[in-house]
């Protein structure tokens, strides 16, 4: 479970897999650079809008974010940074020469230099145990548990550090989720809980929607515009995702016709929530351009 879509849908589909669990994240960055990985860049202004939502009258509202990774989204979310300078920075001369100790500890002046006055508790699960210390160590995760929920319940530990969270993030790793890892966070919840999530259009977000619904959550999605993934890796990749997506009912042109994986946003909220807080006054009108 992580940021970016660990693992393969189908043999067509490029593996990433032996970048998400190194010691630290530049490999992660300058594998999925070369493709523009960018679906955090797209979460940043979303998760932004959605926490200063759910904190509204809630000083101790805090993020799960599920498949977190190397904590990117709560590097972008907490922190005045960008995707693009992410990528700057981890392929930049000097960081590349680092050890992973000295990185370690550069990243951790690095974002606490740059801190947001908003910025809200993280919690990060993934199974990648290397990324979750890494996460930890520089400080971009408040707490972070290496388990894996499709296979086994939660820890007591971990299922305390994610009771005040008012927001559970996904950015990648959807299709390998099912209601399984989000029922213990839903069950007897202290708070409503929204969950959202960056999914992509090659796949179905039914079996995660219809399971949050019997916790009360009614799934929303962004019909308007999908957001840019990454580009294909090769012919094969883009005619599996150009078929895939037609056998969801969903129109690939101009999007993975034009060689790129794109994701739809799912938000699932307590259905007064929907009327209180409309999904097209929570969101962008138009997508961000990554810069």
């Amino acid at each position: 479970m992580v940021s970016g879509g660990r693992g393969v849908e189908t043999e067509a589909m490029t593996s990433f897999d032996e970048i998400y669990d190194r010691p630290d994240p530049r490999g992660f960055f300058r594998a999925l650079g070369a493709w523009d990985y960018q679906t955090p860049h797209h979460a940043q202004e979303v998760f932004r809008r959605l926490v200063a939502t759910r904190a509204d009258g809630a000083a101790d509202v805090a993020v799960l974010d599920m498949c977190c990774s190397y904590g990117i989204n709560a590097a972008l979310l907490n922190h005045d940074v960008t995707l693009a300078e992410l990528y700057d920075r981890y392929g930049s001369a000097p960081v590349v020469a680092m050890d992973t100790a000295e990185l370690i500890e550069a990243d951790r002046e690095w974002y606490a230099a740059r801190r947001r006055a908003d910025a809200v508790p993280v919690i990060g699960l993934d199974v990648a145990a290397n990324a979750i210390a890494y996460a930890l160590a520089v400080g971009l995760l408040d707490a972070g548990f290496a388990e894996n929920l499709e296979v086994a319940p939660p820890s007591p530990e971990l299922l305390a550090a994610a009771r005040p969270a008012g927001l559970i993030t996904v950015t990648g790793g959807a299709s390998f989720l099912s209601p399984r890892s989000f029922r213990p966070f839903l069950t007897d919840a202290p708070a409503p809980v929204w969950v959202a999530a960056f999914v992509l259009r090659t796949g179905s977000y039914r079996a995660i929607a219809d399971g949050l619904t019997a916790h009360g959550l009614v799934t929303e999605k962004f019909g308007p515009h999908t957001f840019p993934q990454r580009r294909f890796t090769s012919d094969r990749e883009q005619r599996y995702a150009v078929e895939a997506v037609i056998a969801t009912a969903e129109d690939p042109e101009g999007r993975e016709t034009a060689g790129w994986f794109h994701t739809a946003l799912h938000l699932s909220r307590p259905e007064d929530h929907t009327t209180t807080f409309p999904l097209d006054t929570l969101l962008p009108d138009e997508p961000p351009a990554r810069t």
